[in-house]
C-alpha cells in the first residue's frame, strides 16, 4: 500500500511508518514496550529514569544485580543509542531491552540505553540533541548512577541509526567533564551518500529504499549528503575529531548498509586520528541480525566481540 493508491495516506516509508493524511503517524514496527525490572535470566536489573523534564527525555538504566567478578572493582558506564531509523522503536522496545540485558550481563558494565525522540514528530536533529543531553545529564549526576561506576571508563555504542549517533557524540565528548570516554562501538552503522558505493550500486531496490529513510527523518535541502548521514562529505567535522583511543566497526556481510561501515573503519584507520580502529564482520547475516536472533550462535559470538572489546585493558 502506498500514497498512490491509497487517497489516505500521504507518505509511506517501508517497512518502518506510513502517515496518514491527517497527520497521524501509524507506526508498522517497534511499538512494543516491556517493563523495566529484574531479568532472572541475565542476572541484571533495570529501571527507568527521567532525565530532562522540559523534554520528557527518558533513558532506561542496567546494571548486573550482583556483579560475578571483583565486588570491589567498579565496572565501565556505557551510553547505548538504539537503531531504527530515527523514526521507530525505543529503549523499551522488547528486542533491544532484551539485547541490553545480554550485553550488560556478558560485558559486565552498568548501560544508560537513551530513549531519545523519533520523527518524524521530532525531526532531525532532535535525537542527537537528546543524546548530547542524556550524555550531559550523566556528567552531572553521578551518584544517581551509582557508586559502582567508573565514570573514566566510558563507551558509547549503539546499532544502525544508534551507531551513527554515537559517532557524533564522539565527535563532541572531548568538551564534556566527568566523564572518560574510553571507546566506540558501532554495529551496522547507518552512514548513507548521494553516490552510491559497492553493492549499492546493483542493488537498486533497496538503494531506493534507504534513499527515501533519510529524506523522511531529516528536512535537509542536502539530502543524503547532508554530514549528518555523510561524515565525509567536504562540511562534515573531520573524522579525526573522535574523542577516543578505540573504535570498533562491526557489520554484516548481507547488509545493504555493509559499504558505509567498511568506508568509516577504512577512513578512520587512515586518518590522522591517533587511534586503533577495529573492524568485526558477520558473514551471512544482514542488517542488525542479533537484535531479531539474539541466541543464535553468530549473534551470542557478536555480543562476545562486543564484551571484549569493552574489557579490553
Amino acid at each position: 500500500m502506498d500514497g498512490r493508491r491509497n487517497p489516505e495516506i500521504s507518505v509511506e516509508v517501508p517497512p518502518y511508518l506510513r502517515v496518514h493524511k491527517d497527520g497521524t503517524v501509524e507506526r508498522l514496527a517497534g511499538t512494543h514496550v516491556v517493563p523495566a525490572g529484574l531479568d532472572s535470566d541475565a542476572n541484571v536489573v533495570s529501571k527507568d529514569i527521567l532525565l530532562i523534564p522540559e523534554t520528557g527525555l527518558t533513558a532506561r538504566l542496567y546494571r548486573p544485580n550482583s556483579s560475578p567478578h571483583n565486588h570491589n572493582a567498579k565496572l565501565p558506564l556505557l551510553f547505548y543509542f538504539h537503531g531504527g531509523a530515527f523514526c521507530i522503536s525505543s529503549a523499551a522496545d522488547p528486542l533491544y531491552h532484551n539485547s541490553l540485558n545480554k550485553l550488560v550481563a556478558e560485558a559486565n558494565v552498568v548501560a544508560l540505553s537513551v530513549n531519545y525522540r523519533l520523527a518524524p514528530e521530532h525531526p532531525l536533529p532532535t535525537a542527537y540533541h537528546d543524546s548530547w543531553a542524556a550524555i550531559q545529564w550523566a556528567a552531572a549526576h553521578h551518584e544517581e548512577l551509582g557508586v559502582d561506576v567508573d565514570f573514566d571508563s566510558v563507551f558509547l555504542a549503539g546499532d544502525s541509526a544508534g551507531a551513527n549517533i554515537g559517532h557524533w557524540m564522539a565527535l563532541k565528548m572531548k568538551n564534556v567533564n566527568g566523564l572518560g570516554l574510553k571507546g566506540v562501538v558501532m554495529v551496522n552503522p547507518y552512514f548513507w551518500g548521494k553516490e552510491a558505493i559497492g553493492v549499492e550500486v546493483s542493488d537498486h531496490e533497496r538503494r531506493k529504499m534507504v534513499d527515501k529513510w533519510w529524506g523522511f527523518v531529516c528536512p535537509s535541502d542536502k539530502g543524503n549528503d547532508d554530514p549528518l548521514i555523510n561524515p565525509f562529505v567536504e562540511e562534515a567535522p573531520s573524522i579525526e575529531g573522535v574523542a577516543c583511543s578505540r573504535v570498533l566497526v562491526t557489520v554484516a556481510e548481507n547488509d545493504i548498509l555493509r559499504e558505509r561501515g567498511n568506508l568509516y573503519h577504512k577512513k578512520l584507520a587512515n586518518s590522522g586520528w591517533k587511534g586503533t580502529a577495529e573492524f568485526y564482520e558477520t558473514l551471512g547475516e544482514d542488517h542488525v541480525f542479533h537484535i531479531f536472533d539474539p541466541d543464535c550462535d553468530k549473534a551470542k559470538t557478536l555480543v562476545k566481540r562486543i564484551a571484549h572489546f569493552i574489557n579490553q585493558r
